[in-house]
Order: C-alpha cells, then structure tokens, then sequence
C-alpha cells in the first residue's frame, strides 16, 4: 500500500484459463486444493442461492460509510473481474446497489464480495447479477471519503491480492493468489478424480468408513463397538 489513498491503474490478474478451471470446481474443492487457505469468513453471504462466479479480483479499500473508491474502481475493472471491496473498518452500510452493479456488468465484472451491506437487493436478483456481502441495508453512503483501489486489503478476514482469483457460490468465498493458481488447479484435478471414484462406489453401496479405512482411526482414537440391548432395526 502506498503511503497516502492512490488508485493502482495497472495489476497483474490470474490467467483465465485458470479462473475458468477453478470456476468449475467450485468454492469447497478449491478451498480444500488450496491447502484449506483463502476461505473468506462465512457471514459473507449471496444474496440469492445459486449465485455462482469466478473471477480476477479489482480490490477496493473504502472507509465506513463512504463507497466513492467504488465508482472510482470501476474504470479500471475488465472484462471477467470481481470486484472486492474491503472496509477500514466495521460497516454494514449498503455500499452497492443495482445503479454500481448496472455500470459494472458494463465493463464486464462477473460479481462482487464486499464486507459491508448491500442494497437494491430485488433489482440485483432481477438482474442476475451476483453480490456476496455481510449485510443486507437501504442505509446510503457518502462519496466523499478516499481510500484505495488495486491495493492488498483484508475482506472477511483474508488478505485478498488484486489480479488474484476468486471463486464464490454458496459454499462461500476462496481467493487464491493468481502466483498459486497453476498448483491449486492441478491439485483441483486430482481431487475432482478421487470424488469422482469414491461417489461410484458410494452409489454402489460401500461405506466411506471402509474406503477412507475411518475404522482404524476410530480403533486408535478408543472408539469401540458395543452391543447394544435393543433389537437392530
């Protein structure tokens, strides 16, 4: 971060072919190739289920209260971004509506995550245009407070960086630092497999304790089978 509020014209984003895989994979798998890192915190929420989207992120850094580094961010936004936008402290004021959101799906933005409130809720859902945030408030905001744009911030408890990927649904919100992305999609990969294994054998009828070998580990940790008194069904 620079010394004084600046807006960073120029950021390095994630390959799309890689915003593209994880996309597929979904928040969970993604969270769990990446080490279990990146999840934002669960209070981030779509405001209608089904919401799904993965994109390059364009951060926002905006005092409470005030959402002018948003307009401000929007000119430089392209074609696959989500915006994220972090506070400088607590606020549930809702910082975007449906005339940001009709002027982001302009240039091209997929979605937004932003740790305060969100308003023009029906008009966003009419739109299809998805928003994940921590609150839900007709509370306004001022344009007069400055902040940053394309800087490292913290929203929902992890540090997001700009150009880094973001995947969201309703399992929730991962960022994933775009320099990571090539070994978390390689790792989605081999856990989409695996899933993909064990649900035929699930379908099939075998026990997740017997293919993951969850006995043992019981047996080691003092779990014992007794019988019990009653009939078994």
């Amino acid at each position: 971060m620079t010394g004084g509020p600046a807006v960073v014209r120029h950021i390095v984003r994630a390959d799309s072919a890689l915003v593209e895989e994880l996309s597929k994979a979904g928040a969970a798998t993604v969270h769990e190739a990446a080490w279990r890192t990146g999840l934002l915190a669960p209070n981030l929420r779509p405001i209608y289920p089904g919401a799904r989207v993965a994109g390059t992120a364009v951060t926002v850094l905006c005092p409470a209260g005030d959402n002018l580094m948003i307009h401000l961010a929007i000119e430089l936004c392209r074609p696959g971004d989500v915006l994220v936008v972090a506070l400088a402290s607590e606020c549930t004021d809702g910082l975007v509506g449906e005339l940001i959101a009709t002027s982001l799906r302009a240039h091209g933005v997929r979605g937004v995550v932003v740790d305060a409130g969100v308003r023009d809720v029906a008009e966003l859902r009419r739109m299809d245009f998805p928003v994940w945030s921590r609150a839900v408030s007709a509370q306004g905001t001022t344009k007069r407070a400055a902040g940053w744009v394309n800087v490292p911030v913290v929203c929902g408890g992890q540090l997001v960086q700009p150009g880094a990927v973001v995947v969201a649904d309703d399992d929730g919100v991962v960022c994933v630092p775009a320099e990571l992305a090539p070994e978390v999609a390689k790792r989605c990969r081999a856990r989409v497999e695996r899933e993909h294994a064990m649900r035929e054998r699930l379908v099939g009828g075998e026990l997740s304790a017997d293919i993951n070998d969850l006995r043992a580990v019981a047996r080691e940790l003092g779990v014992e089978y007794v019988d019990g008194s009653g009939p078994d069904d």
